[in-house]
């Protein structure tokens, strides 16, 4: 028996977003060519995912090059999304308040997958 469908699963996107891998020592004159590149791939895909998992331990040199990118991938029309940062790098991003997006974490005020709204018996139907 055959079937017409082409192969592969339906109705899913094969495309996957450009990841930028940093590692090592933080350095002020690598955060301009980072910054066009995160540009250009936010033109191109509209989500950078940047692993952080092999930074240094974190500091404001951290912040300072993460809210670049961030501001970068914005210009170019797109948004950065983090791959397996340390949590002492997610606590200082809060404390400075830079909300970046974590890969696998659900957006602020989207609900999270899986999750139905409960209906109280007395709620008036809309």
């Amino acid at each position: 028996m055959s079937c017409g469908c082409p192969p592969g699963l339906p109705d899913v996107d094969p495309r996957t977003d450009p990841v930028l891998v940093l590692r090592g020592p933080v350095n002020r004159d690598a955060v301009t060519g980072l910054s066009d590149v995160v540009r250009g791939l936010a033109r191109s895909s509209g989500v950078v995912v940047c692993d952080v998992r092999g930074l240094d331990p974190p500091g404001l040199a951290h912040v300072d090059l993460l809210a670049r990118l961030e501001l970068a991938a914005r210009r170019g029309g797109g948004r950065l999304r983090l791959r397996d940062p340390d949590p002492a790098l997610r606590a200082l991003l809060g404390l400075v308040g830079l909300g970046l997006q974590v890969e696998g974490e659900v957006e602020e005020g989207e609900p999270a997958g899986g999750v139905e709204e409960a209906v109280e018996t007395g709620d008036a139907a809309p």
